[in-house]
């Protein structure tokens, strides 16, 4: 079969650049679209390409014609489901090909996708397997009904999952992601700040965490699920021109064991490379060693989820840390020399006291790059139900992490403008 699979473009709307003309709030970082490449891994046996519609100046009706697809591929996160599901539409128009549709948004709120006429199929959860599955029973006229995770849509009826187990074979070990497809992007795929190419490369899917206001681990049905060391070497080394290389994980180092095992493994084979990875500050309390290990190895920056600066919002987020353990980890992340990257969450019920307590809390403990966020209730996330009830605007192209989807507590264009301020302040002076 000929399968074209879709990474959609940079998408969503802005409420206070349309409401005050406040720009600043846009952070874009255009990366690889790993989960493409992992299942073009799995088809080798097809004729696969990839469309990287967040790099590709091409027009998406073009690339259709071109390449005449029997089947086409979307990924979506939940900003980008209304953008997905006109290009399904317009997708069938063009070719009529088959047209399925996986990713987050796909996985935690699959009834959206079930648009009779757009799409066809969709995918929740892993894919790389189920849907290699889905592709050999199309091809064989077979049914995909007993597929576990994999929905046909059905006009006027809602769609229905054969239940879904997960394990480590899903993962499928043995087979390594399709860089090669996009090649012809790899250019676009750099840190702004320092201008070098980075590279994604998967070490594990999914979270044992449940943290209130996150949908990963519903992924995998709350399993933590971690490639191999020799797998994840062999997929560094498929990428040898790439000077970085993003470890994507929830918690990279939420195996101690399994992590050092990495290390040791990367270390033998003489790979020569800058990692970032994301972390806890747990993980680093309890195992300072195993980052001091990393960073000789070329870890250089650590992605860590503080959010709050508030033990009473951190419980509400049930993110089973303290700040006070926060402070601990930046001090042990610093002592080992490695550049800490720390994820915050705005909430929308922020006074100006909240704002003054994160901007200390972020200065007094000298966070590299501050990546402030604003409090969205997602689809597939525990905060989700706890307050639709106050949600009041229900585009999914506002719900790009910097609009508040809920009623601020202080005036909006105030709570904005302050949003924006610490992060031209922050960004001004960060660093990767």
């Amino acid at each position: 079969m000929r399968i074209l699979l879709i990474n959609p473009p940079n998408c969503g709307r802005s409420i206070p650049e349309e409401r005050f003309g406040i720009e600043s709030i846009k952070q874009i970082f255009r990366g690889e679209p790993l989960c493409l490449e992992v299942l073009a891994g799995n088809l080798r046996d097809h004729d696969v390409s990839i469309l990287d519609l967040k790099a590709d100046t091409r027009t998406f009706d073009k690339a259709l014609s071109d390449f005449a697809p029997d089947m086409v591929g979307f990924t979506a996160v939940t900003c980008e489901a209304n953008t997905v599901l006109e290009l399904a539409r317009r997708t069938k128009e063009i070719c009529g090909a088959v047209v399925a549709v996986g990713g987050v948004h796909a996985s935690s709120d699959p009834g959206f996708f079930n648009v009779y006429g757009a799409v066809d199929y969709v995918v929740a959860g892993l894919g790389k397997k189920s849907f290699q599955k889905l592709v050999r029973a199309l091809e064989k006229g077979q049914d995909s009904a007993s597929i576990p995770g994999v929905a046909k849509i059905c006009h006027e009826k809602p769609i229905s999952f054969k239940k879904r187990e997960y394990s480590r074979e899903d993962l499928l070990d043995h087979v390594a992601p399709d860089y090669g497809l996009v090649a012809g992007y790899r250019d676009s795929y750099i840190l702004p700040t320092l201008g070098l190419t980075v590279g994604f490369v998967c070490t594990a899917f999914g979270c044992p965490y449940s943290c209130s206001f996150c949908s990963v681990g519903s992924l995998t049905g709350h399993r933590y699920l971690t490639h191999s060391a020799d797998a994840v070497v062999r997929d560094i080394s498929l990428l040898p021109d790439v000077p970085v290389i993003r470890l994507v994980d929830a918690n990279s180092f939420g195996n101690p064991k399994g992590s050092m095992a990495l290390c040791k493994a990367i270390q033998k084979s003489g790979i020569a490379k800058a990692f970032a990875a994301d972390a806890r500050a747990d993980s680093v309390i309890a195992n300072p060693e195993l980052f001091s290990m990393w960073k000789e190895i070329g870890l250089r920056t650590v992605i860590v989820g503080f959010e709050e600066v508030s033990n009473a919002r951190l419980d509400q987020m049930q993110k089973q840390c303290t700040v006070e353990r926060n402070r601990e980890a930046i001090r042990l992340f610093h002592d080992i020399g490695l550049t800490v990257v720390g994820d915050f969450i705005v909430s929308h019920d922020y006074t100006p006291d909240d704002f003054n307590a994160l901007e200390d809390f972020i200065r007094e403990n000298s966070v590299d790059l501050p990546m402030l966020t604003v409090l969205t209730p997602l689809p597939g996330t525990d905060i989700y139900g706890i307050m639709k009830n106050e949600i009041f605007i229900t585009d999914l192209d506002y719900y790009t992490l910097t609009n508040a989807v809920v009623p601020t507590k202080m005036d909006e264009e105030e709570f904005y403008s302050r949003f924006s301020r610490m992060i031209s302040s922050f960004h001004a002076n960060g660093k990767v």
